[in-house]
């Protein structure tokens, strides 16, 4: 038993020991004056002198033990900072007076400003968010709500403020039956989930927009060849091409929708495969010579020797399909398309690089950070007159993430456009 505990038994025994000491001083004092070894007046000023002293360590004592009881002292065991802190998702614990108990590393991160002791509204200024901590004590229920931020940019949570009636290390001298002691708070973001819906809405619509066009051109070709141009040769020639050029128009576009949902299917996976990039690069270029003749334009291409990478043969194939071909149609007015290919270092690592250059009006930098989104183009008409579907730079980019390699793009209005794949370079396979 401490002595705390035991404060009232331990004051009777001092005060009977002080009794004591007084009596054994008189005794002492009296000798020594009736022997004379000490004067009658100096021996009476000694006793009253230690009397005096024990009288007032009785009184102390009596106060102490009529002081009242001694106020809980703070726990130094107290478990609530640590299980918070050990919480993957930003939580906040706020008590009844609406001040902070406590709170991790990412709810600091997701609201700086925050401090033990001080009311959380100061750091998170939501009027939601006091709603749902004063609910929360009110009804001892969890509450749920959304909020988004907008500064510095746009972001989504979904806040829980969850009641704790019997919160562990929180000393209370009388706590309340059925009252939480603390709420809660904890963030789920909502950003990727939301980001991802508005992709996959987009996509759906700008999908079902681009074959729209060409379905309904076929649907009024096909009711015309039906009906006053049933008997009509040329008129039937005529539409017969237009509708083949939707039909491929079409079939290009599902044939992207499909290419891509494979590449992002096998996103995760790295081609272990070594290959070098000039063949491949020399076999594109020789496929679309006929569209460069007749779009009347010339392809250049420098090439630094072999360079290996690891990767699939067909989807790098693709990449520079899409890269040269856009070159090819976009650029024809600079008459010219220059394709190299050369070693580099990024971080001191040894890349390859795979430049494409026209010279033909070039982008606006408004449309550069946009060019790889799906269905992005920078004049729809163009695009669509040139046959293009919108996906090939979002397949380039997508191809280019599963070989861990990048797309960089430089232009200017007026100045032509620079493409460059940037891809990490292997050593060579010793069958080579």
């Amino acid at each position: 038993m401490s002595l705390t505990e035991n404060r009232p038994a331990f004051v009777r025994t001092h005060a009977r020991g002080l009794v004591l000491a007084v009596a054994a001083a008189a005794l002492v004092f009296a000798i020594m004056a009736a022997s004379g070894v000490l004067a009658v007046g100096y021996a009476v000023l000694g006793f009253v002198a230690i009397a005096a002293a024990a009288l007032l360590g009785v009184r102390g004592d009596d106060k102490i033990g009529k002081a009242q009881p001694p106020a809980p002292t703070p726990r130094g065991d107290d478990p609530l900072p640590a299980i918070v802190t050990g919480l993957a998702d930003p939580v906040i614990a706020v008590g009844r007076d609406g001040r902070v108990l406590a709170f991790n590393e990412p709810a600091r991160a997701l609201a700086p400003a925050l401090r033990v002791g001080e009311p959380v509204s100061l750091a998170l200024r939501m009027p939601e968010l006091a709603e749902a901590v004063v609910r929360a004590f009110a009804e001892a229920a969890p509450q749920r709500f959304q909020y988004s931020e907008r500064v510095p940019v746009d972001r989504w949570f979904e806040t829980v403020a969850m009641p704790v009636e019997h919160a562990p290390g929180l000393a209370k001298i009388r706590p309340e039956p059925g009252k939480p002691e603390l709420v809660l708070l904890s963030f789920r973001d909502l950003t990727p989930l939301r980001r991802v819906e508005e992709m996959r809405a987009d996509f759906v619509a700008n999908a079902s927009h681009e074959l729209r066009t060409p379905l309904a051109s076929l649907s009024g070709f096909i009711e015309t060849l039906q009906g006053p141009a049933r008997d009509d040769a040329k008129a039937r020639e005529r539409f017969l091409a237009i509708m083949q050029e939707q039909a491929r128009r079409m079939a290009r576009l599902i044939d992207d929708l499909l290419s891509l949902s494979r590449i992002e299917l096998n996103a995760h996976r790295r081609p272990d495969t070594s290959v070098d990039l000039m063949p491949i690069v020399r076999q594109v270029i020789d496929s679309l010579q006929m569209l460069a003749r007749d779009r009347g334009v010339t392809v250049n291409v420098e090439a630094a020797g072999a360079l290996w990478v690891l990767g699939e043969r067909d989807e790098l194939v693709r990449i520079f399909e899409n890269l040269v071909e856009n070159a090819l149609k976009y650029g024809a007015t600079g008459k010219r398309v220059d394709v190299t290919v050369a070693r580099g270092q990024a971080d001191g690592h040894d890349e390859a690089l795979v430049s494409v250059r026209d010279y033909g009006p070039g982008i606006a930098p408004e449309h550069l950070p946009r060019l790889t989104e799906r269905f992005y183009r920078v004049d729809v008409r163009e695009s669509r007159a040139q046959g293009g579907t919108g996906l090939g730079l979002a397949l380039v980019k997508h191809i280019l993430n599963r070989h861990r390699g990048r797309l960089t793009i430089e232009s200017a209005p007026g100045a032509g456009a620079t493409f460059v794949v940037h891809l990490p370079i292997v050593e060579r396979p010793a069958s080579q």
